[in-house]
């Protein structure tokens, strides 16, 4: 009864919070009119800014800004316990998340669509602006990477999810022609579509349930580093072909693929939301999820090698709490499709607080619901003994892979489904299924998001619009090409491609980072017009200090650091540097400049074309 009780204050603190203090932040500070023009009406052009009823908008925004974030990093950050995972997801969401998604959507929205990037050039200067697009450069990077990954080893590990997730593509693109050019309605397709994608589900796990692309290349020795290039290595292989995708998919208009995948992507969660939450409420009150007697609240002797909980615990769960490529989203695809300012908070505030509400139920399925059993026949335990199989505290940090932390939420959320009566081979392909997708729909989005960006640097860095980087087919290239690099890297003596838990640390910390710096352009925008700033200050400074804190300590720390540790990582240590280095400049800048500005309204933008 204890995982339904908390379960549901949370989702009822979810629920009081976006009718109180979202309602606040939309009338009393941010002010939402419904008479404002927006970028979606004032550039149309029907490839990037295309008005986009609040329901659809929303369905994009949330299944791009979810991804696998509130999977991955609660799954992981659980091995310090369940009790500080839930706190930091419910308190963050809440009072920082959704904060964060919801300022940058509005001051992007009042901005022409412009991103916290190019907005920062003119709210702060034209310097901060260059400085926000190298960190964002390296945060989208790390994401494509990441992300990429995650996807590879789904369909490594559960080859059933495969047909679903990919008969997902034409299905979108038939949808899109059929709405945007032929005036459909969307509703009977997405629908019907819903049902060919658990359709495929079925066919995956009863009759295509085979391994893809082959096995390890050498199973007498699973830690042997496998050729770089080799149909023997899954992670390779689908990595490869995942980047080949998002290259089309992110040059296509975006309601091609984009908002009707996402669109079908938002109602396949809502199914599967529902059957988790449904299983957990069955599993919960008849007793067969226990959430005391299967996890610790608070680990006392996490594994060795783990990184301390202050401050990792703020950066490993990013998203589900507060991410800094939740801006991107908001700024960079969701401002330009908005038809209405008064949809700013469904889009921006509502769909964190549904993104927490996933990650709760992430929280509960690796805790209770991996307590409910793992494993068969006379092998499988349950409670405390089974947690332990996904969670050692006895054991090496080094040697948890991203397939034991992903695995956690899809064996605990099918243990869920199953105490509905569905089958738990059905449950764990539903499950796949949707962290895949998840995973897709965010990949689709920051490979677009990453394309902006590096044209952004060309025009910054002042190359002539000849240049390839100005080229949206050679900058996407050139994302798609630095994020498979990145996803390639090994594990120290393991193959390509094993490296989840290396990049994942620096993907939060450089994450959270980008967040505070979101929240930095939030505050000026404020400042300069004399509004309150607490609820955005508070949590800018939060944002800045831990994910700094974070990177120093990876940096330096005496065993484990990238530059000073026993095994150093070059590339890593680059990286970690030079978005420290980026962070301390711009928030020099910012010092400097913030007691100059209070009331001072930043330059206008130029006047629209006559059309």
């Amino acid at each position: 009864m204890s995982t339904l009780l908390i379960a549901i204050g949370a989702f009822v603190g979810f629920i009081v919070a976006y009718h109180t203090y979202g309602k606040w932040l939309a009338q009393k500070i941010f002010g939402l009119d419904k008479e404002a023009e927006v970028p979606s009406k004032q550039l149309r052009d029907d490839v990037d800014f295309v008005p986009t009823k609040k329901e659809v908008i929303f369905g994009h925004h949330f299944t791009s800004i979810a991804g696998t974030g509130p999977i991955v990093g609660p799954a992981i950050a659980v091995f310090w316990g369940w009790l500080p995972a839930l706190i930091w997801v419910v308190l963050g969401s809440i009072f920082i998340g959704a904060v964060h998604d919801f300022g940058a959507l509005v001051v992007s929205l009042r901005n022409r669509g412009q991103t916290v990037g190019e907005v920062a050039g003119r709210l702060i200067n034209p310097r901060a602006r260059l400085l926000f697009l190298l960190i964002l450069f390296a945060a989208l990077t790390v994401v494509l990477a990441i992300f990429g990954l995650v996807i590879a080893v789904i369909f490594k590990v559960y080859p059933e999810s495969v047909l679903s997730v990919w008969i997902e593509i034409p299905i979108a693109i038939a949808i899109g022609f059929w709405v945007y050019k032929k005036g459909g309605s969307l509703l009977i397709p997405s629908l019907a579509a819903l049902g060919i994608l658990y359709l495929a589900i079925y066919l995956g796990v009863h009759h295509l349930n085979t391994p893809v692309f082959g096995i390890a290349p050498d199973a007498a020795n699973p830690n042997a580093v496998a050729p770089l290039f080799t149909v023997g290595n899954p992670i390779v292989v689908w990595t490869i072909i995942l980047m080949t995708y998002c290259f089309v998919a992110s040059v296509m208009p975006v309601w091609t693929l984009l908002q009707p995948r996402d669109y079908i992507n938002s109602h396949q969660l809502i199914v599967a939301l529902v059957l988790l939450v449904g299983g957990l409420v069955v599993a919960g009150a008849t007793g067969q999820a226990d959430l005391i007697n299967s996890a610790p609240a608070i680990a006392e002797s996490p594994p060795a090698g783990a990184p301390p909980i202050w401050p990792f615990l703020f950066i490993t769960i990013a998203c589900g709490a507060i991410s800094g490529f939740h801006c991107l989203v908001s700024s960079g695809t969701s401002s330009k499709q908005v038809e209405s300012e008064l949809d700013a908070q469904y889009v921006g505030y509502g769909a964190m607080l549904l993104e927490g509400a996933l990650a709760v139920i992430v929280i509960l399925a690796c805790c209770a619901g991996v307590g409910m059993g793992v494993g068969e026949g006379a092998s499988r335990l349950e409670g405390i003994a089974a947690w332990h199989t996904k969670y050692d505290p006895g054991g090496n940090w080094a040697a948890f892979g991203l397939p034991q932390k992903v695995g956690a939420f899809v064996d605990g959320g099918a243990n869920f489904i199953n105490s509905l009566g569905i089958s738990l081979e059905m449950a764990t392909g539903i499950v796949a299924v949707l962290v895949a997708s998840f995973a897709a729909t965010t990949l689709d989005t920051a490979t677009r998001l990453q394309r902006y960006v590096i044209q952004e640097l060309g025009k910054s860095l002042r190359f002539k619009n000849s240049s390839p980087l100005s080229n949206k087919y050679a900058a996407t290239a050139t994302a798609v090409l630095l994020g498979g690099a990145m996803a390639m890297i090994p594990a120290p003596g393991k193959d390509y491609g094993t490296g989840g838990l290396i990049l994942w640390p620096l993907f939060g910390a450089t994450n959270q980072l980008l967040a505070g710096l979101a929240f930095m352009v939030i505050v000026f925008y404020l400042w300069r017009r004399k509004l309150p700033i607490w609820f955005a200050a508070i949590p800018m400074v939060i944002m800045l200090i831990m994910p700094a804190w974070a990177l120093c300590w990876q940096l330096f720390d005496a065993q484990a650091g990238w530059i000073s540790g026993s095994e150093p990582n070059t590339l890593l240590g680059t990286i970690g540097v030079g978005a420290l280095c980026l962070q301390f400049w711009m928030v020099i800048e910012c010092l400097l400049l913030l007691p100059k500005v209070k009331g001072q309204l930043e330059q206008e933008l130029p006047p629209l074309p006559a059309t």
